[in-house]
């Protein structure tokens, strides 16, 4: 799977897949993360990315020659499920959305900096618009990498235990349930005899009757 973003700020980007689990999909050509500059296709000799609104207001935009000049060069070279934008406008971003988009083979992120895009760009070439939460990030290239570590995990292969993920919260719509190791037992706290037990059957009926309790408590919305 193939991921490009599009960034005013690449070296936001740099880190996030340079270790752990998104690294090692990387280095085992499982995912493929590629971080575009976007000024490298601004405008004039000064590279200019972004320009005041239309209208007034405060807060500079994000102009479309640079943005639909990157586009339109990636979509020469191969073709794009998703060309997504990440704005707090968009849709809340879930582990079904996570779910869709691992089946998906190259991707687009754009990420916004300033108070946004050009609304024509939205409008031409973005498939879907993603929010990651109501609040508002300086720039896009966060919740980007937190898209791209959510759906690249989920890649067969990338993990070490490709069962792992199935189990995760919100894979069933339930929160995942208390987990131990050792010791057995910690300042006066022992680990549920359950779990020692050996015994899978009565191990997963009880994880699930914790699921199903902790979502109770803290995300009873889950289970509407």
């Amino acid at each position: 799977m193939r991921f490009d973003i599009i960034s005013a700020v690449p070296d936001l980007l740099t880190s996030p897949f340079s270790h752990s689990i998104m690294k090692r999909a990387e280095d085992k050509g499982l995912l493929q993360v590629v971080i575009h500059d976007i000024r490298k296709w601004g405008i004039g000799k000064n590279k200019q990315i972004d320009d005041y609104q239309f209208g007034g207001g405060a807060g500079m935009v994000m102009r479309c020659e640079p943005l639909a000049g990157i586009i339109e060069q990636l979509k020469s070279e191969r073709e794009y499920d998703e060309i997504i934008f990440v704005t707090p406008d968009g849709n809340r971003y879930d582990q079904r959305m996570a779910n869709g988009l691992s089946l998906k083979e190259n991707v687009i992120i754009i990420c916004g900096h300033y108070k946004g895009i050009d609304e024509r760009i939205r409008e031409k070439y973005v498939t879907s618009e993603i929010s990651i939460g109501d609040f508002v990030l300086s720039g896009g290239e966060l919740a980007a990498a937190i898209i791209v570590d959510s759906v690249g995990r989920l890649i067969p292969g990338v993990l070490g235990d490709e069962t792992s993920a199935l189990f995760d919260s919100f894979q069933d719509d339930l929160l995942a349930p208390p987990v131990y190791t050792r010791p057995a037992e910690f300042d006066g706290m022992k680990v549920p005899e359950v779990l020692l037990s050996g015994h899978a059957a009565k191990i997963d009926e009880w994880r699930y009757e914790q699921s199903l309790k902790r979502t109770k408590e803290r995300r009873p919305d889950l289970l509407e």
